[in-house]
């Protein structure tokens, strides 16, 4: 069983049982799903492990206007942290991005991605293991499936391992609590102790070697 020894430190698995009487989260007390984007913009969705650990990179990329952890992939409604953390739902910790495909292309958000994230590994990131944990690429757009397609083989090509992570179609995204957004800004000392003590960047560089990126 795998326990947070203080939740604010880490993205760690609620590994056990749902207590007796819990329920999932409602239009009222639980998370809200995310609006569309501006006219002009497009949405990107990645499940890449812990949440926290993939706004950065995905935020420094030119021509993304936004990066927000949420929950997706799942069939409840409304989940919230706890939901997803005790496995009352089927959805994945991930992230929209919202950008601007006149200035950064899908496949190149890609790159960013696939350079973020272990996907030779099946049942979570790093450290963090789980179903929620697990990468995954949502969209069901015909052109950002070849896009992802094309990726994966280069991906693949490039550590001579086999990919894992998936294509899922599109699905709601909810957006996650106001303390996950920004938690590497808003929490920096705890976010690096965090991401030091899951082995993240020391796997990265191991995968990626000088394209690892973080």
């Amino acid at each position: 069983m795998i326990l947070a020894l203080i939740t604010s430190l880490a993205c760690v698995s609620l590994d056990v049982d749902a207590k007796e009487g819990a329920t999932l989260g409602n239009a009222e007390t639980g998370t809200q799903a995310a609006p569309p984007p501006p006219p002009g913009m497009k949405v990107a969705v990645f499940a890449g492990g812990c949440f926290w650990c993939m706004e950065g990179p995905l935020e420094s990329v030119k021509g993304v206007s936004s990066v927000t952890s949420g929950y997706t992939g799942g069939k409840e409604l409304h989940p919230t942290y706890e939901d997803v953390g005790y496995h009352r739902t089927t959805h994945y910790e991930a992230n929209r991005v919202v950008y601007d495909p006149t200035v950064v292309s899908y496949a190149e958000l890609l790159q960013v991605y696939w350079h973020n994230i272990d996907p030779t590994q099946s049942n979570g990131q790093f450290c963090d293991r789980g179903d929620q944990y697990r990468s995954a690429v949502f969209t069901s757009d015909p052109e950002e499936l070849k896009a992802f397609e094309a990726s994966k083989k280069a991906a693949a090509a490039e550590l001579n391992e086999t990919i894992v992570t998936p294509l899922l179609p599109e699905a709601v995204f909810w957006i996650g609590e106001t303390y996950h957004q920004d938690y590497y800004k808003t929490n920096p000392t705890a976010y690096m102790r965090y991401r030091k003590g899951c082995g993240r960047d020391a796997r990265l560089e191991q995968l990626w070697g000088p394209g690892a990126v973080h």
